[in-house]
């Protein structure tokens, strides 16, 4: 019997780790609409270099090392500009009000949107998360 229920955990947990790893390579033009005008307006200039889609999400990796991840509807979830920053336009104004009062001369790289507020990781190493009213949670280095 414990080698039956060793041998079905087994198998339950390759069957769901390989469907959380399964990303299917789509075209740019399969994305939601909405991903598709987003990234125009606000990374025209930058080259696609892999757009993939799984269960639950979407995300785009640009050459230059831009990464964005676009929920089922086309709203964008997480951006990261690791060699950039993130457009001011994408940025909530009370986050751009509070980084340059706070840290003044740092640019944004990383902003992640959900369902808590947002996560925003600063060129100086700061790690700030604010909750749904744009209120500081939590700060890190």
């Amino acid at each position: 019997m414990k080698k039956v229920l060793v041998l079905l955990f087994a198998v339950l947990t390759l069957g769901f780790s390989a469907k959380a790893d399964h990303d299917q390579v789509i075209t740019f033009n399969q994305l939601p609409a909405s991903a598709q005008e987003f990234l125009k307006q606000h990374f025209a200039n930058k080259v696609p270099l892999v757009v993939t889609m799984d269960w639950d999400d979407y995300t785009i990796v640009y050459e230059s090392g831009e990464k964005m991840e676009f929920d089922k509807q086309g709203n964008w979830k997480d951006i990261d500009c690791k060699t950039s920053h993130v457009p001011s336009a994408i940025i909530p104004e009370q986050i751009k009000t509070h980084v340059r009062a706070t840290f003044p001369g740092t640019t944004i790289l990383k902003l992640d949107r959900n369902r808590r507020g947002y996560e925003v990781k600063l060129n100086n190493g700061f790690e700030i998360e604010y909750n749904r009213e744009f209120k500081v949670i939590d700060m890190d280095d």
